[in-house]
């Protein structure tokens, strides 16, 4: 019978082998990562009650935030399940992909000068922002059974007047102090109508600004008043606020 006889040096290089080994192998289960991929939408409706927003894609992950069904949230890409998103408030996080739908802009035809998809009918004087917010409040409108809103040309040419002043004058409110009121605007630009309102916000995304006012009483009452049929839209950059919106509703 050979006896085997290790020597206590070779028995701590032996012991030191097998730690880095274990070590490498703790590493590299730690620090793998699931592969990001494209998404062909950069908008999100959330379609469960509430949802909650995560550090990281899964739910061993901490909630950092949650949004509430009918909200829109920014898409960046997907992540297995899950896709990393941006909600109100600026925060970054992952959500379960299960809970948003996706919305495709009805504009993708730009060439066109109205492109129509449905009810919704976008005008080639609107800016990208412009058409993402026109689609935006036209598809809260569907959610609730109502039709879309058109495009007066004239109407928008004016709020994107308004949108530029408050920029340039640096103040936000509905009273400009160039053309005072909303009604007193459209009044000066020689615009009739039978009603009219205004919503204007400040915020650094537009599916932001959409879901700012519809969680403002006043503001969501104009987006979903069954009397307007009609709207115009200014959405312009702002140093500090990122953008400024302004949309003007119309009926006649």
């Amino acid at each position: 019978m050979k006896v085997i006889t290790i020597k206590r040096k070779n028995i701590f290089k032996i012991t030191a082998i097998i730690s880095f080994i274990l070590t490498i192998g703790i590493f590299s289960t730690s620090f793998g990562m699931q592969y990001y991929y494209h998404v062909d939408f950069s908008t999100g409706l959330v379609t469960a009650s509430t949802l909650n927003v995560r550090s990281g894609p899964g739910i061993q992950y901490k909630i950092i935030a949650t949004v509430k069904k009918n909200e829109y949230i920014r898409v960046f890409a997907g992540v297995g399940d899950w896709y990393v998103v941006q909600v109100e408030g600026d925060y970054i996080g992952a959500v379960s992909k299960n809970y948003v739908k996706p919305i495709y802009p009805s504009s993708s035809n730009s060439g066109n000068t109205n492109n129509n998809t449905g009810n919704t009918q976008t005008s080639s004087t609107m800016n990208s922002d412009e058409k993402e917010i026109f689609n935006l409040i036209n598809q809260q409108r569907a959610n609730h059974g109502l039709t879309a809103l058109k495009v007066d040309e004239e109407v928008q040419r004016v709020a994107r007047i308004k949108a530029e002043d408050m920029v340039a004058n640096n103040y936000f409110s509905h009273t400009s102090p160039t053309y005072g009121s909303p009604f007193d605007m459209l009044k000066s630009f020689k615009i009739s109508y039978k009603t009219a309102g205004e919503n204007i916000a400040a915020n650094s995304s537009n599916s932001g600004a959409v879901t700012a006012w519809m969680n403002s009483s006043g503001h969501k009452a104009n987006i979903l008043n069954s009397n307007f049929n009609y709207t115009g839209i200014g959405v312009v950059s702002s140093s500090k606020y990122g953008k400024i919106f302004v949309q003007m509703f119309m009926g006649k």
